[in-house]
């Protein structure tokens, strides 16, 4: 347990998820029960018995529906980011939509706080080699780093060739991708989530310890995995299953793997120190086609 690790979590309501974004718009959100903070009190609770500080990427509606969860947060001890204010995938946002949803929930969280809002992160690592601007504006927006891509094939994120590793753009924002592991010539998911839920314990720690050797590891989850009491959205199949896939033993899952690492938060884990492997970041004009070696 020497590597200390950034443990996060995407903080959202079961009903705002992307796998059920095309059976609830945005505007029945508000019909839909809350079960924020009672998803956030088993974590915060287990984050607490294990000496976990963690940082919560935040939507502005959130923040803006429970602000004194937000300073509760900051209280003890956690850092506070966004998750931009309406959890909208990028593809459906153009440069001037996606400014306006990233700055409004900077300001938000950074007026509710009183603290600075370092760290941004894509709903569903959405940020691909079409949309790469958005970096750009990140950086705009004054985030210190991002934390939204994932190095993966998968249907509704990722972008397999970008970098397995921390790097600084050219523009001076640090992007952080999510914990992945290598076998042979395969990239696997690493780094939390439904992929979490679903694999045995050891077949998980097994991933994420080979891919957080010699690196810091970027873990995340959301509130609602360790939920199953949550109510049941109509929806298909395969988001029914994504969604409740082993919500009621991913808690215990979860207080095994905060014990089995240690853990902090984004800000303390990337920019309270140099980078204990490359001392200085590695540096590219565009992250999404180039990666740096490592």
């Amino acid at each position: 347990m020497t590597n200390v690790n950034a443990m996060t979590v995407d903080v959202e309501e079961y009903f705002q998820v992307e796998a059920f974004a095309q059976d609830i718009s945005v505007n029945e959100w508000s019909s839909y029960e809350s079960r924020l903070h009672i998803q956030m009190e088993r974590l915060l609770t287990t984050f607490a018995q294990n000496n976990v500080k963690a940082t919560f990427f935040t939507l502005g509606w959130i923040a803006e529906a429970h602000p004194e969860l937000l300073k509760k947060l900051v209280s003890e001890g956690h850092e506070v980011a966004s998750h931009g204010f309406m959890h909208q995938h990028l593809s459906k946002q153009n440069a001037d939509v996606f400014y306006e949803d990233i700055t409004k929930a900077k300001k938000l969280i950074e007026d509710i706080t009183g603290t600075e809002v370092k760290g941004y992160r894509a709903p569903c690592f959405s940020i691909s080699a079409d949309n790469d601007w958005a970096h750009d504006l990140i950086a705009k927006a004054g985030y210190k780093y991002s934390s939204s891509s994932y190095p993966i094939n998968h249907d509704l994120y990722g972008v397999p060739k970008a970098p397995r590793d921390a790097y600084r753009l050219s523009n001076g924002l640090l992007e952080i991708p999510v914990t992945t592991a290598t076998i042979g010539d395969k990239i696997l998911p690493a780094g939390g989530g439904g992929y979490f839920r679903l694999l045995p314990f050891w077949m998980f720690n097994y991933l994420f310890n080979k891919g957080q050797k010699g690196r810091i590891g970027n873990f995340y989850t959301h509130p609602w995995e360790f939920d199953p009491e949550q109510p049941r959205i109509e929806s298909n199949m395969k988001s029914r299953f994504r969604h409740h896939v082993n919500q009621k033993t991913a808690m215990q899952k979860l207080a095994k793997l905060c014990a089995s690492y240690n853990w902090t938060s984004m800000e303390q884990a990337y920019l309270g120190q140099e980078h204990p492997v490359l001392g200085d970041w590695p540096s590219v004009a565009n992250g999404l086609y180039t990666a740096p070696a490592v």
